[in-house]
C-alpha cells in the first residue's frame, strides 16, 4: 500500500512539472538582432500557449517563401487591441521581431505594421503591437515597460 502511494506521488509530481519543462528561453531560440519581414497576409492562428502571423515573402529575385511570426497567447493580443478580424487575408504587413537561430523563416513577433492602411497622425504606418512583456522575457517593445 505504501509503494502504490509513494509511486503515485512521483508520477503526479512528474506530470506536474511537464508544464514547466514545455516552457523555452527566449535567449536559447531568437537572435537579439531584429529583422523586419514584409509580405502578404496569409492566416492568423488564435492558439495557446502562443499565436503565430503568417507571411508569403516575396524575394526580389521572384522565390517565395513561407514566414511565421510568433507572438503572445489569444488573451494577450486581445487585452493589447487584436481583433479575429484585425489582418485581412492578401493586405502586405511588416513583422519586427527577433529571427529564429535554426535558421528556419520564423521569428518572435515584437510589432505589425499594416502597410495597406492610412498611416498614424505622426506619419507612421498602422501599427498592432504586443504590449510590454515581463523583464527577461525577451526586448520590450519601444516605451514599454515590464511589469
Amino acid at each position: 500500500m505504501k509503494l502504490k502511494l509513494a509511486v503515485m506521488a512521483v508520477a503526479a509530481l512528474a506530470m506536474a512539472s511537464l508544464p514547466m519543462m514545455a516552457h523555452h528561453s527566449f535567449a536559447a531560440e531568437y537572435e537579439t538582432k531584429q529583422i523586419t519581414v514584409k509580405g502578404k497576409f496569409v492566416k492568423m492562428e488564435w492558439i495557446n500557449p502562443h499565436s503565430w502571423v503568417q507571411i508569403e515573402v516575396t524575394a526580389p529575385d521572384g522565390t517565395v517563401s513561407q514566414w511565421k511570426g510568433e507572438t503572445p497567447p489569444p488573451n494577450g493580443l486581445y487585452r493589447n487591441g487584436w481583433r479575429k478580424d484585425s489582418l485581412k487575408v492578401g493586405e502586405t504587413i511588416e513583422i519586427v521581431g527577433n529571427p529564429a537561430k535554426d535558421g528556419t523563416t520564423h521569428l518572435w513577433a515584437s510589432q505589425v505594421r499594416l502597410l495597406d492602411r492610412p498611416a498614424q497622425a505622426n506619419g507612421q504606418p498602422a501599427t498592432l503591437g504586443f504590449g510590454s512583456r515581463p523583464p527577461g522575457e525577451g526586448p520590450q517593445p519601444a516605451g514599454a515597460k515590464g511589469k
